[in-house]
């Protein structure tokens, strides 16, 4: 029989749990593992709220173990480090993202691309190697192999920070893969959210030209005078778009609502590239002659492997690049939730979990 997830492991645990499909989350006893040889255990300061949480908590994707402990923007300070650990000590600042696992044998990881190794292990609510679940940083403390621990640089604020580990990695990753991390490249981002805004900011730290592309100008002002766009088009204006026609390199439709994506490629130029990073529940409708006539790409991207997550992070210390992010406390994260459904969140929240993570 199982052993209850209080005491399946010897290191006692608390954070917020959901049980069921209403998705709401509320205090949780648990166990994380024993420090392990080449484990890192750090406490856990602040973690970020992805659009992912809110998906796996209702089990909208299918997949969720319950209960779930969510949180894959992990920010904290290393208290114990295993015998062979080379990479971190105690006191260091470190941080985990989307992944604790990987077969760490096949083509993919032996090319640092643990995040498409068949066997990787999600940070939460998947099965770890000892058969145990995994679960996430909306709670106390964290046990990870170090080889899915990034080194966090001492200039960049971990609280604001945090989203980068999800949200950078998942845009920086597919700008610098297509090429659209070149000066004077020419990038269109749809959906000015969590992943978009960042977006902008890796691609204008790159050196590109940037158009946000929306449904209504409402995010105008927003998208060119805080987040420092260069230009921002309307998808449903028809004169806006044909102005626009074959006028961009390539674009990071952020996007996870059903969207059409005829009115994307028109205004690819040739050779240009539509990179799906946002994840409809439904498929989209796929037009083939726009792709034949000029040759063009869709394509789609997930988060990044470990090495070029670490390479992200050190990008956004060196060029200042930060997510714009609103700080809560735990017990307002259900609260979070139901604002996030509605957009309603410039544009990412972080849980301020060390100072107000309260043990029922």
């Amino acid at each position: 029989m199982a052993k209850s997830p209080e005491v399946e492991h010897p290191v006692k645990a608390f954070g917020w749990a959901a049980r069921d499909t209403s998705g709401h989350l509320s205090p949780f006893h648990f166990s994380r593992r024993a420090t392990g040889e080449h484990d890192v255990q750090f406490k856990v300061l602040y973690c970020g709220i992805c659009h992912s949480d809110l998906h796996m908590i209702k089990n909208e994707w299918g997949f969720t173990k319950y209960p779930i402990v969510p949180g894959h923007e992990i920010v904290g300070i290393v208290t114990e480090v295993g015998s062979k650990v080379e990479k971190f000590k105690v006191g260091d600042k470190v941080g985990v993202g989307c992944l604790v696992g990987s077969c760490r044998k096949c083509d993919m990881c032996t090319k640092d691309l643990e995040n498409y190794c068949p066997g990787q292990i999600l940070t939460y609510s998947a099965t770890y190697t000892d058969g145990t679940t995994t679960y996430g940083g909306y709670s106390d403390l964290m046990v990870a192999d170090e080889h899915f621990v990034i080194r966090w640089p001492e200039n960049l604020p971990m609280d604001i920070g945090a989203p980068l580990l999800c949200a950078g990695i998942t845009t920086y990753s597919p700008l610098r893969y297509f090429g659209l991390d070149k000066p004077g490249t020419h990038v269109g981002v749809v959906g000015l959210g969590g992943l978009g805004h960042v977006a902008v900011k890796f691609a204008k730290a790159f050196g590109a030209k940037v158009t946000v592309i929306s449904t209504s100008e409402s995010k105008k002002q927003e998208a060119l005078e805080k987040l420092g766009a260069d230009s921002f088009l309307v998808s449903r204006d028809p004169e806006q778009m044909k102005a626009a026609a074959a006028s961009l390199d390539g674009i990071i439709d952020t996007v996870s609502a059903i969207h059409p994506i005829m009115p994307l490629l028109s205004i690819l130029k040739s050779h240009g590239k539509l990179i799906l990073v946002g994840a409809p529940e439904k498929p989209l409708e796929l037009p083939s002659f726009p792709l034949i006539a000029g040759r063009k790409i869709i394509a789609g991207a997930a988060i990044g492997g470990l090495k070029e997550t670490q390479e992200m992070i050190d990008f956004a210390a060196k060029h200042n690049v930060l997510p714009d992010v609103e700080l809560v406390s735990m017990d307002y994260v259900n609260t979070a939730m139901e604002r996030l459904l509605k957009a309603d969140v410039k544009y990412r929240f972080v849980i301020d979990v060390a100072n107000t993570l309260k043990s029922a």
